[in-house]
């Protein structure tokens, strides 16, 4: 008997902006998508990548939301945002910011380990990036949010797919032959269009490249659970 499961192993996901998106809507989605379980999801947001034209603006509103985030226990109301789940976690995250500080990233916010007991990290947003920062080629697992540039389609989509994981993108644009486009060509298995979220439990759930194999919900993910019985008949006997 073959056991036939599917595997999700974890994802790089970039959040593209273009530059006819609704940036306030994109700033929403880009919370949702960076800071959802404080970072620390496969599919989190972990590359921004925002078209030229927009991007000072995409960057400003960016980084005044996530330094008024609160950090502080889930039980207390107050609080937006938990601790990581370890100090090991916590000091991976740190180390992921320092080095691209060294590199000439721009620290627009946080990129501190705050003055208090728990494994916390602040908010940060980086800027000023190169394409080929180490923070840019895995996974960050916390509430950080890299910022690069691009100047067309062509180029967005090369530093999209410019990973070896593939589990899901987000994008935010107005233009249906762009969101058509983007379907084809983003090397991943799951696209969230203007929306910082794709987990639905009627949908089929899982990612291509080095995220995993097979898929979890929907009518794909009833698959796993069958068994499919082949039974051939002599040519004669079928009457053909």
């Amino acid at each position: 008997r073959v056991l036939r499961t599917s595997m999700e192993l974890g994802g790089n996901a970039p959040f593209l902006v273009f530059s006819d998106a609704d940036i306030d809507a994109a700033i929403e989605g880009a919370l949702t998508a960076k800071l959802r379980n404080i970072g620390e999801a496969c599919t989190a947001a972990n590359r921004f990548l925002v078209h030229k034209s927009v991007h000072a603006e995409f960057s400003r509103k960016l980084t005044d939301r996530m330094a008024e985030k609160v950090l502080g226990p889930g039980t207390d109301e107050e609080s937006d945002l938990g601790p990581l789940i370890s100090e090991k976690e916590r000091d991976k995250v740190h180390a992921l910011v320092t080095e691209a500080q060294a590199a000439g990233a721009q620290i627009k916010t946080g990129g501190a380990v705050p003055n208090r007991e728990g494994w916390y990290y602040q908010p940060t947003v980086l800027d000023g990036l190169s394409e080929d920062s180490p923070i840019l080629h895995q996974e960050i697992f916390g509430p950080v949010a890299p910022i690069i540039t691009f100047t067309d389609d062509a180029e967005a989509i090369r530093l999209a797919n410019n990973t070896e994981m593939g589990l899901v993108a987000y994008a935010y644009t107005r233009d249906t032959a762009r969101t058509l486009f983007l379907a084809e060509k983003l090397d991943v298995g799951m696209v969230g269009i203007n929306t910082g979220i794709v987990s639905n439990p009627a949908a089929p759930f899982g990612g291509v490249k080095q995220s995993g194999i097979g898929r979890e919900g929907g009518f794909e993910g009833i698959g796993e659970y069958l068994e499919t019985k082949y039974v051939g008949l002599p040519v004669a006997q079928t009457g053909a």
